[in-house]
């Protein structure tokens, strides 16, 4: 049996929770947008069910709906345990800088208060839905996305997503450029040796043939992935088990240009070699 697909799109008011809605009806969704969390469960008896296995269906729920939001968390919590259904809130966001230039781009009102100012607002709907965050499946921030770079992440995301078994998406990143803030688990290997204080290594990465060598030749290196692999194999499944459809794992060094290259680099070979779905990414190793 395939299982159907119940998705809940919400989040901050700008944050481009219309773009990501259009972006799954692309990919075959039948998508709402606005529909009172009290019609959540009538809706799921009259598309899930009338249509069988296979279904998929986004909806989208914001601050339009009032005092009814407050309901959400708990009318998600009953629907997800429904049998055949394969279902996850999202929660989309933005920094307040980058909502503020949206709702001046655009010169829309805010939707809570047009009568308050748009950090105001901003900051009294981030504590309305707080508790909704806190109980979302996947964070989004959007805050360095564009609307066209927007849908193509969500088409990607979901292309992937409905692949199959778990998908392991790996990044590689620079502390001094900020936490991945979608991350499950983020592994700091600043402690191993620097390639950058090589000189004929510097301008190289961790995925060059030199810098591998020297990083393999490091006593450190060795014993870290031998128990970061360890801890992997053990984690991985558990999170499989408990019916997640992802795990994002971070591993930063300094720049993210040499050792979380190199490190994510031979986790991603070692899940492929077991037959794992692998996702990776190298955030910063561009970045000087």
């Amino acid at each position: 049996m395939n299982p159907s697909s119940f998705v809940i799109v919400t989040g901050l008011s700008g944050s481009g929770k219309g773009t990501f809605l259009k972006a799954l009806e692309d990919r075959g969704y039948f998508c709402v947008d606005n529909l009172p969390v009290e019609l959540l469960g009538k809706f799921y008896e009259l598309t899930l069910k009338s249509e069988g296995e296979g279904t998929k269906v986004a909806l989208g729920i914001d601050v339009r709906e009032g005092a009814g939001l407050h309901e959400l968390p708990a009318v998600y919590a009953e629907l997800r345990n429904q049998p055949g259904v394969s279902a996850s809130l999202w929660f989309l966001e933005a920094s307040d800088a980058v909502l503020v230039r949206r709702f001046s781009e655009t010169r829309r009102p805010h939707p809570l208060d047009p009568g308050k100012t748009v950090m105001e607002s901003i900051a009294e709907e981030r504590a309305l839905l707080a508790p909704i965050r806190a109980g979302a499946d996947r964070i989004l921030d959007t805050s360095q996305f564009t609307i066209h770079d927007l849908r193509k992440h969500a088409l990607s995301l979901f292309q992937e997503l409905e692949g199959g078994h778990l998908l392991i998406s790996l990044a590689s990143f620079g502390f001094k450029y900020g936490l991945p803030i979608d991350s499950d688990l983020v592994f700091d290997v600043r402690f191993l040796p620097n390639p950058n204080f090589v000189p004929h290594l510097k301008s190289l990465t961790g995925a060059d043939a030199a810098v591998i060598e020297y990083m393999n030749d490091q006593a450190d290196t060795g014993v870290f992935l031998a128990q970061l692999r360890g801890f992997l194999d053990y984690l991985v499944p558990q999170y499989e088990k408990e019916g997640k459809s992802y795990v994002t794992i971070a591993i930063g060094c300094t720049g993210g240009r040499h050792r979380s290259v190199f490190i994510t680099n031979a986790i991603a070979e070692h899940f492929k070699a077991s037959g794992g779905r692998v996702k990776v990414i190298h955030r910063d190793v561009e970045k000087s």
